[in-house]
């Protein structure tokens, strides 16, 4: 570098170029600004509750419905041996028998999921599954941090901004709002 291109705030890029690139990431700026949070909140939440969803599958037996593909098998759902066995010999989690160890997660995949998609208690279904992803992380699979990283951005960006207007939650929080704001 010499010291003539040190003093050209221009260096390296076309004079008559600099308006153009200067135009067009300012547009493509504006343009990305208008992307809708409750769009991104959607989308997020419909993509976590579906990963946590379909584990949860996996564990049980008597119940399987995926949105995504079609599939509609309703009937009682109950623990899966084979959930039960894994929990024993490879999660082998501290403190909790298999059993137990089986029954929150195949509940809380179900629950939780359900909570995101219809957008009710969000941040405490955020909250939780973020709390299921560090235990997930730390003991279980700790080489999948890169999965996990963005399970839990997702979940983070939830916790902070909410779910968005399409949501059960922005129904309650705009129906609780109108009677306060009567009596002022």
């Amino acid at each position: 570098m010499t010291p003539e291109s040190v003093s050209r705030p221009s260096a390296g890029v076309d004079v008559a170029a600099r308006p153009f690139l200067e135009r067009w990431t300012t547009s493509a700026h504006t343009l990305m600004a208008r992307i809708p949070e409750s769009a991104i909140a959607l989308i997020g939440r419909f993509s976590v509750a579906a990963v946590f969803w379909k584990s949860g599958q996996t564990k049980i037996e008597g119940l399987a419905v995926d949105l995504v593909s079609g599939t509609f098998e309703l009937g009682v759902p109950r623990l899966s041996p084979s959930a039960v066995d894994l929990f024993r010999d490879e999660y082998r989690l501290p403190l909790l028998s298999p059993e137990l160890g089986a029954t929150l997660p195949a509940l809380g995949e179900h629950v939780l999921p359900l909570m995101l998609l219809l957008g009710l208690g969000t941040r405490f279904a955020a909250l939780v599954l973020l709390l299921m992803t560090a235990v997930i992380q730390g003991l279980v699979y700790p080489a999948a941090y890169p999965t996990h990283g963005v399970w839990a951005a997702v979940l983070l960006w939830l916790m902070l901004r909410g779910p968005g207007v399409v949501s059960i939650d922005h129904v309650l929080a705009v129906r609780w709002r109108r009677p306060a704001m009567a009596r002022a």
